[in-house]
């Protein structure tokens, strides 16, 4: 807990197996709840989760990155949480930060904060493969034209958000494949939440989790319809669910969704 607010982290997770321990170990004591959704892994990510005492909730089958991080933060809320940070269990980014950015939220000095690989020059001495470090330096340059704002990078998995911009956002307007972060952040960049960032380093090996050049260039046109799509609706020519306050939201599904739950074991 960080100034009287309950600190949740989720962890989003795809055969983890290998790296979960790792990151669970360097997980600070001020977090409250830890959470793990598992998309229908083929290795032991449950039993590990299990055995580190997590909360586990399991996809009866594979529904994909954005999908998780819904069922992620739905968990989290019915928690009770009020800072929410997603934190990959593969062990690429490192937990030590959770801290400082928990505490930037909890204090309300932003909505949103970023663990950013690029600040501090860090992202290819850590192992990041040129070719994604070039694509991503080019996306967030577009990026940052279009939705006039100025990040580092729009594509890191590490985030802190407050209750307010999960339980606001129109988030299940968003994909279920991995554009969903991208999404996100021009979601809260179009309802004016304060998004900061912080350093953070980065790790680059065998067991990490990481998409291929065939998916990242699927990515790379979904960043680009999305950033489009802003600008459109930022314009007034074109108008998107997605950027909509009557877009569907989180916490009108779990409220549903847990309501015919309790009826039914009743």
């Amino acid at each position: 807990m960080i100034n009287g607010k309950s600190i949740a982290v989720v962890m989003p997770a795809y055969n983890a197996e290998k790296t979960l321990e790792a990151t669970v170990a360097e997980l600070p004591e001020l977090v409250d709840i830890r959470i793990l959704v598992d998309d229908h892994s083929s290795d032991r990510t449950i039993e590990v989760a299990n055995k580190l005492g997590l909360h586990v909730f399991q996809h009866d089958r594979n529904y994909g990155y954005g999908r998780n991080q819904q069922t992620c933060y739905r968990e989290a809320l019915m928690a009770g949480a009020d800072v929410v940070i997603m934190l990959h269990p593969d062990y690429q980014y490192t937990p030590l930060l959770l801290t400082a950015m928990a505490s930037m939220v909890a204090y309300d000095v932003y909505d949103v904060v970023l663990g950013s690989r690029i600040i501090g020059g860090t992202a290819l001495r850590g192992g990041m493969p040129i070719w994604k470090y070039i694509s991503n330096r080019a996306l967030t340059a577009f990026e940052n034209l279009f939705l006039r704002v100025k990040l580092s990078e729009y594509h890191t998995g590490y985030r802190a958000f407050s209750r307010k911009v999960l339980t606001e956002l129109p988030l299940l307007e968003n994909s279920d494949d991995f554009v969903f972060d991208n999404q996100t952040l021009a979601q809260c960049v179009h309802f004016g939440f304060r998004i900061g960032e912080v350093s953070c380093p980065t790790k680059y090996f065998e067991e990490a989790s990481t998409i291929n050049f065939r998916r990242s260039v699927k990515y790379g046109f979904g960043v680009l319809g999305t950033t489009l799509q802003f600008a459109l609706q930022r314009a007034g020519l074109l108008h998107f669910r997605r950027f909509s306050d009557k877009g569907r939201k989180l916490e009108t599904q779990f409220s549903t969704y847990y309501a015919r739950s309790t009826a039914r074991s009743t």
